[in-house]
């Protein structure tokens, strides 16, 4: 039976794979991204009416809460939601609440997806969340006393950071959101897909690199597409490049997760 799906950052690399994979089972997608032009890209590349674009800023709390209504006025129920989005930032900036940018698009909008659409992947038989991160990685952390890396920031810093607390959110979406939802937090590996640095030197040492050591987008998807056929049984499942991720591990652990829960919670209500 032809599922619902949103996909969250799918105007390339995997995301994309991802869309045009379940476009070819007879599934109904909406993608959403920031690039118009790689949207209608894809629009013209798959030419089918089951695909929808919307553009949005997803680093944008107000950007997301609409595209959200919109999502709920156009759909009854939501078999699955994919979450890629993501982009690193050299330096420092902001989103458009004052956020930091990193925090903001990689973690937030997860954050924010996840949430407000309970009501609508509840609607489904058996809906299913896939965070596409860094899960099994112990690098990094919050910087509970800097959350917005005002004073220490680092491109690097802030990548491990949000992807600790998409960890985090996994871990407090499984706990208590009270949704039927399975949650998948998915580490990929270096997949062919991830060289869009800015800087062109480094985006053409990512390219060679990724010619030389990483999995083809296919490989990396697969697992993707089978989870929205057949969701996990667990509340909360976490793999990295394959392998079941222990989830006593300490960047798991539900006490953070509940204190970046609360965190993120204080922070929409001043936004």
């Amino acid at each position: 039976m032809p599922k619902t799906v949103i996909i969250s950052g799918g105007t390339d690399g995997m995301g994309r794979a991802t869309a045009l994979e379940r476009l070819a089972r007879g599934d109904r997608v909406t993608v959403i991204g920031g690039n118009q032009a790689k949207g209608k890209a894809l629009l013209a590349h798959a030419n089918n009416p089951d695909l929808h674009f919307l553009q949005a800023d997803l680093s944008s709390i107000a950007e997301v809460e609409r595209v959200v209504t919109h999502l709920r006025d156009s759909h009854d129920a939501i078999d699955a939601l994919a979450l890629f989005a993501n982009r690193v930032s050299p330096r420092r900036r902001e989103s458009a609440e004052g956020l930091e940018f990193t925090f903001a698009l990689y973690y937030l909008s997860r954050y924010l997806l996840s949430h407000r659409l309970i009501p609508l992947l509840d609607a489904a038989p058996a809906p299913v969340i896939i965070n596409v991160a860094g899960v099994g990685n112990t690098a990094g952390g919050i910087v509970w006393e800097d959350p917005q890396l005002t004073r220490r920031y680092g491109q690097i810093r802030a990548q491990l950071q949000a992807g600790r607390a998409n960890d985090l959110l996994g871990v407090a979406f499984a706990d208590s959101a009270g949704s039927k939802a399975r949650y998948v937090l998915y580490h990929p590996g270096f997949t062919r897909s991830g060289t869009g640095h800015q800087n062109p030197l480094v985006r053409g040492s990512l390219k060679l690199l990724a010619r030389l050591f990483a999995r083809p987008v296919p490989d990396a998807v697969r697992p993707i597409v089978g989870w929205i056929d057949q969701p996990p049984s667990a509340a909360l499942s976490a793999v990295d490049r394959g392998r079941e991720v222990d989830l006593s591990l300490k960047t798991l652990d539900p006490a953070d997760a509940a204190r970046l829960a609360a965190y993120t919670e204080k922070l929409l209500q001043r936004a």
